[in-house]
């Protein structure tokens, strides 16, 4: 038997488990389980078909029931391999495209059903459930960034994510309520995203889900991108496409918790396989999802390969792992009585922590130059520390404090805002305890928070200018920055999945100031390596006046590691400060290279004609000053004249 469609497919030896891969597996460190289990079109002794391998170990009988037979339950069997718990077999004939599922027996209870493929590369568009045969080859033209990817995520380098929901983002057809294909928005995302000057898009998760209002994070294909936007090699187009525009791409990965869909990972051989089966430790209070075993060595490697298979097969840059606090908090969520302390009498659920542990070492070790980057809301110590210095092994982690506080500062009437002056100074304390990125994500615009622009105080102009302070804050402070989509133009409403952004907002000038301000924000800590090159040290920060509180002012420096400064001054008051002086540490001429009052983003174009003259008054505990034009309920970017290592013009 022959097909065009099959030319070139591996032999079924390929597949077959080694004693290397049984005992990996056993032993929870199989990072590339995608290889061997799940369904592969392949030739067997010259036919072709298709491989199916699925773990299900309290099965006694296992057939696998597709449109290659009809969808008949007892025409093919696999057979037991051993003692693994995986079953496996050829069925001759399966072709690309093709539905199928699991028929399983258990020794408990008897039948399950029918069982989607854990490892489904696949999968029917919802609300369909079935796994589709798929093959995974694709051409890539990534390889200039593939090489140089590295660079582009080291601690040093600038990192500017836009956070983008796929089905949200725009829509298409004729009407305009239709999803963009992957490849469909790949040009448009590309081109929007590098004229936006962001080095990152972070798409929430795309991997397959059953329930598209749980926005991805619901997950039930650990191993399929969603076919609401098309197919695999679609979404190999979208990376590549983001990839050749010098854009990284970032996948939000969930293995917190999966739904409990009768299709999905829960009970799958009758008993409780991938989900702890103690209640206090399997089911999550608050989404009513099922919550992985850690403990369990075989679903230790299903989530480590899970991770590996986006980096490996779909050269994703970065994982940026959800509710990583959920994870490691036994009593997360949960009342006194309602969970159980670990062996040591403690909270921590020791087996997600030695799963995470294992998650990133693997990772760092197969895939340099990527990152993992963590969603972590607690103060736990050393999340984006290495795990042989007692760290979680990430390479980033949110600040959620710094989001809060800064919200609850800038959501305030600028009159209260004296008052609660350490919303954003506070965050100096700890600043430098992990490698940090300053999200203002999807989280802040949903469930009546409101917009950022809506949720700023004043009449329309000051909400703009708010906005744009905020935009301001979120740019100076030390940290990799994101930004969900719509924020960067002004949306006036709530994120809404089930509808595209409101770009027609971009004919009105407001929105188009606050988009043209992202724009600078983003080329200017690119281009200035004292925004980013210091990002995740002390050396690299320093507040020059962090204490004028009545008039809700912010003076700071920013340093890269030649010594090259940028002075940064904000004020959260709509009131003009003229004469306003700051302390600098070297004289000479300091150039205005942002000013968020500039008319081209809406503002009243209060200003300081290009920059201002260092003079040898000291102030502020340096050894000179500027004085300077502060605009209302704005801020102002300043570049120093030279380094401090020219201390022949400093000190004349």
């Amino acid at each position: 038997m022959t097909s065009p469609a099959t030319q070139g497919l591996p032999d079924s030896a390929t597949f077959t488990l080694t004693d290397t891969d049984r005992y990996l597996f056993n032993e929870g460190t199989h990072a590339r389980l995608y290889d061997k289990l799940g369904a592969h079109l392949c030739t067997h002794h010259g036919v072709w078909g298709a491989y199916f391998a699925v773990w299900a170990p309290d099965a006694t009988s296992l057939t696998v029931a597709g449109d290659f037979n009809d969808w008949n339950p007892t025409t093919h069997g696999l057979a037991a391999e051993g003692a693994t718990g995986i079953w496996a077999g050829f069925v001759a004939g399966a072709m690309q495209g093709q539905c199928y599922k699991y028929h399983i027996v258990s020794r408990y209870g008897g039948n399950v059903g029918e069982k989607a493929d854990p490892f489904a590369f696949a999968c029917e568009l919802p609300p369909k459930t079935a796994s589709v045969l798929w093959d995974l080859r694709y051409t890539w033209s990534d390889d200039v960034w593939m090489a140089g990817r590295a660079e582009r995520q080291r601690s040093e380098a600038p990192m500017s994510t836009y956070e983008v929901h796929l089905g949200s983002w725009r829509r298409g057809g004729p009407n305009g309520d239709q999803f963009l294909s992957y490849r469909e928005a790949a040009g448009q995302l590309a081109e929007y995203v590098r004229d936006m000057g962001f080095t990152h898009v972070e798409l929430m998760p795309i991997t397959e889900h059953p329930f598209y209002g749980s926005w991805g994070y619901q997950t039930t294909g650990y191993f399929a991108p969603t076919s609401r936007y098309g197919t695999p090699q679609d979404f190999m187009y979208l990376v590549d496409t983001l990839h050749q525009a010098g854009i990284g791409v970032v996948l939000d990965w969930v293995p917190s918790h999966f739904p409990n869909d009768a299709h999905g990972l829960g009970y799958f051989d009758g008993t409780h396989l991938y989900e702890h089966a103690d209640i206090q430790r399997g089911l999550h209070p608050d989404w009513d999802t099922y919550i992985f075993n850690y403990g369990r060595h075989e679903v230790r490697s299903f989530l480590i390969s899970s991770a590996a298979f986006w980096y490996d097969r779909y050269h994703i840059d970065s994982l940026r792992i959800d509710a990583v606090a959920s994870m490691l908090y036994l009593d997360y969520s949960r009342q006194p009585g309602e969970w159980q302390p670990n062996r040591y009498g403690g909270r921590e659920n020791l087996e997600a922590i030695e799963f995470l542990h294992k998650l990133n070492e693997e990772l760092y070790a197969a895939f340099p130059g990527t990152q993992t980057i963590a969603e972590e809301s607690t103060a736990w110590p050393g999340v984006s520390r290495p795990v042989y210095l007692g760290g979680l092994g990430f390479g980033f982690k949110w600040d959620m404090g710094w989001m809060h506080d800064t919200l609850s500062y800038m959501g305030r009437e600028p009159v209260h805002r004296a008052f609660h002056h350490h919303e954003i100074t506070f965050r100096a304390l700890y600043a430098f305890h992990e490698n940090f990125v300053l999200p203002l994500s999807h989280d802040e615009v949903v469930h009546g928070k409101g917009s950022l622009l809506g949720r700023m105080p004043g009449d329309d102009w000051q909400r703009f200018a708010n906005l744009r302070l905020l935009l301001a804050l979120l740019y100076s402070q030390p940290g990799k920055k994101l930004l969900f989509m719509g924020g960067e133009f002004g949306q006036w409403a709530e994120w809404d999945h089930d509808r595209p952004l409101d770009w027609h907002l971009l004919q009105h000038p407001p929105h188009q100031g606050v988009q043209a301000w992202v724009r600078d924000l983003n080329r200017t800590y690119r281009s200035e390596p004292a925004l980013h090159q210091l990002d995740c040290e002390p050396t690299g920060f320093q507040w020059v006046d962090a204490d004028d509180a009545p008039n809700s002012t912010y003076t700071l420096l920013r340093r890269d590691a030649a010594g090259h400064l940028m002075l940064v001054v904000l004020n959260a008051t709509p009131v003009v400060r003229h004469d306003y002086r700051a302390g600098v540490p070297l004289l000479g001429r300091w150039n205005e290279v942002l000013n968020s009052d500039a008319t081209i983003y809406g503002g009243s174009g209060q200003g300081n004609l290009g920059g201002v003259q260092a003079g040898l008054i000291p102030h502020q505990g340096q050894p000179f000053s500027v004085t300077i034009t502060l605009p209302p309920l704005g801020a102002v970017f300043f570049t120093s004249p030279h380094t401090p290592l020219d201390t022949s013009v400093s000190q004349h």
